[in-house]
């Protein structure tokens, strides 16, 4: 078995050349950031022009590492979901609860829960509108922002 010292990355680079351990702003942490501020953001490949949410630090299509933020529709479609009847203990005071997949205006992609609908009334195909969560939940699971999908 190879031992690698604590302080350096398992994998370090990506195609090329790309530092993973590099700093940047196109993370998960800063689109929770905007989430906070009540704003869907998504890191825009300033060579391709593909949009990626959640960004990431690398464009998947042209693997450009040149981003900016951009905002993102906040209304778009149901495409799938299911009711969640037996969660982790984290999310154990809200079963049940919906959880789907939604489909942006410009054809983006995003997982959330979907709430201020009685679930025998959710369909594949309805309208649906960003919401952004401002009460704090108790909880060992990470405190990040919330954001959840509600009929428009």
């Amino acid at each position: 078995m190879l031992a690698v010292p604590a302080q350096q990355p398992r994998f370090t680079y990506l195609r090329g050349g790309y530092n993973v351990s590099e700093q940047t702003s196109f993370n998960i942490e800063q689109f929770y950031k905007h989430i906070n501020q009540g704003k869907l953001m998504g890191g825009k490949c300033k060579r391709c022009g593909e949009i990626h949410l959640p960004p990431r630090p690398l464009c998947a299509k042209c693997f450009s590492k040149d981003f900016e933020w951009v905002d993102v529709p906040q209304r778009g479609k149901l495409l799938s979901y299911t009711i969640i009847h037996v969660a982790p203990p984290q999310f154990q005071q809200m079963v049940p609860y919906a959880v789907g997949i939604i489909q942006l205006e410009r054809g983006l992609k995003i997982p959330g829960m979907i709430r201020d609908v009685e679930h025998e009334k959710i369909r594949i195909g309805m309208k649906l509108a960003i919401n952004f969560d401002t009460s704090a939940v108790q909880s060992q699971w990470p405190q990040w922002p919330r954001y959840y999908f509600k009929p428009c």
